[in-house]
């Protein structure tokens, strides 16, 4: 009756904790497709953050840049310009960007809608491209999912990020450095760069949640307590969450590796095929962690119930001894007149002594049968 009632409860937790997640926290009315609005939890007094990278093979410049006028001389270059825009709840930054480099208004909205699907789509000049980027939050102690939006052009990437926080640094180090092929090649090998990147940095935070979960396993069968399982249960719905954002970037790689694009140089493509190896690496350890943490709740429970049925084992064998005691001390206890017992000068000693001879036998004899 416990384990049944306490599973009831545990999917009415999960049922609720897991929609609360998934869909949606921020809601908006429904406008004309093509309209620029912002939806997200960003406010929009928050400052907004732009960086500009352009490299060759010999130069490199780097800046940050305060209006988006101020990178439009780098397009016209033949080097490769790569523009990060930390902050979408501006949405103006957004439109100027569209303007300048001629991007079709549904885009611009899927930009500033932080709620979308990782997905990819194909264009005359360009490709644009949506993907969650997953990192650990050191003061608020979770793991925190970004979007990440990223346009394509002959020459030049333009990246949109929520917050100013992010997993590129590694790759702008290697491009500071000139470490490997990517000052050599276009942008089409600059995004590989980047959704490689992120991806690699999920096995990061599936190594963080393996180091948990091994952690959980040795409290629960040491001490399960109602801590654990409330952790254990935030342990279970960030993998949901994981699983939602790294499913579809599956079939997001994917495309990037079958496309047939101009932008895309053949000898690039290739590389997209590592960056789809890692991705379903990254899906079945998201799906073996899920039923390991589903293991571990059938194991509290298991523990919970072995425990339950030591305290019960002993409470029972308390109960058999004092129900032998009470029926002795309840035949003394009457008043009856003639008791001859009762008159013995040894009476009360003799009465305990075998009160006490009764309790050790019953002891040896649970010990005997390992009851005890």
């Amino acid at each position: 009756m416990f384990k049944k009632t306490l599973q009831k409860s545990i999917d009415e937790f999960e049922k609720i904790t897991r929609l609360s997640r998934i869909l949606p926290r921020v809601a908006h009315k429904a406008t004309t497709p093509g309209t620029i609005g912002y939806v997200g939890k960003r406010k929009k007094a928050e400052s907004i953050k732009m960086h500009l990278l352009d490299y060759n093979q010999e130069e490199l410049t780097e800046r940050e840049v305060k209006d988006i006028k101020e990178s439009l001389p780098f397009k016209k270059k033949p080097t490769v310009t790569w523009l990060n825009i930390s902050g979408v709840h501006n949405t103006e930054i957004i439109e100027e960007v569209g303007k300048y480099f001629d991007i079709h208004p549904l885009v611009l909205e899927d930009i500033a809608n932080t709620t979308q699907r990782p997905k990819f789509e194909e264009y005359d000049d360009y490709l644009f491209t949506i993907l969650k980027m997953v990192y650990f939050d050191k003061e608020k102690k979770e793991i925190v999912i970004e979007q990440v939006s990223l346009i394509v052009g002959r020459d030049y990437v333009i990246s949109f990020q929520e917050k100013k926080q992010d997993v590129l640094e590694p790759l702008r180090e290697r491009i500071r450095s000139s470490k490997g092929k990517i000052r050599r090649l276009g942008s089409d090998y600059l995004i590989y760069g980047i959704m490689d990147t992120i991806i690699d940095h999920y096995f990061l935070i599936l190594e963080d949640i393996g180091e948990h979960m091994e952690l959980f396993e040795d409290k629960l069968i040491l001490n399960p307590e109602q801590k654990i399982l409330n952790e254990i249960y935030k342990l279970k719905q960030e993998l949901v969450f994981l699983r939602k954002s790294i499913w579809p970037t599956r079939e997001v790689v994917n495309a990037w590796q079958k496309a047939e694009h101009k932008l895309i140089d053949e000898g690039v493509s290739i590389y997209f095929r590592d960056v789809y190896d890692h991705t379903i690496q990254v899906v079945e350890t998201v799906e073996t962690f899920r039923d390991m943490v589903a293991g571990m709740l059938d194991l509290y429970l298991s523990t919970i119930s072995n425990k339950m049925n030591e305290i019960m084992k002993v409470l029972t064998i308390f109960a058999a001894i004092f129900i032998l005691l009470t029926f002795v001390a309840g035949v003394y206890g009457m008043n009856f007149e003639f008791m001859p017992e009762l008159t013995w000068h040894w009476a009360y000693p003799v009465w305990w002594a075998v009160i006490i001879i009764l309790v050790l036998g019953m002891v040896m004899y649970f010990r005997k049968r390992k009851w005890l």
